[in-house]
């Protein structure tokens, strides 16, 4: 995966043509068996990658951003 901005994840088209989407606005990520991302806008795209590797590519780009880094966004309790 070759390096792009920070709020875009790369992906391919079932033809093999790379392209990229804003990792903020995917909603969900399905295997039909087919990987199907959706976005927020409602737009959806087939993709060559895995559901795994997907997800993996958003989790590198939340905590590339430090939005995991948050401990309520992780589900932690405050520690007092």
């Amino acid at each position: 995966m070759k390096p792009g901005p920070l709020h875009m994840i790369q992906v391919s088209r079932l033809n093999g043509m790379q392209f990229t989407l804003n990792a903020l606005y995917i909603e969900k990520v399905e295997s039909f068996p087919d990987t199907t991302i959706t976005l927020t806008t409602g737009s959806k795209y087939v993709v060559l990658e895995t559901a795994e590797l997907v997800n993996g590519r958003i989790i590198d780009f939340y905590k590339a951003v430090q939005l995991l880094s948050n401990p309520h966004i992780r589900g932690e309790e405050d520690e007092e």
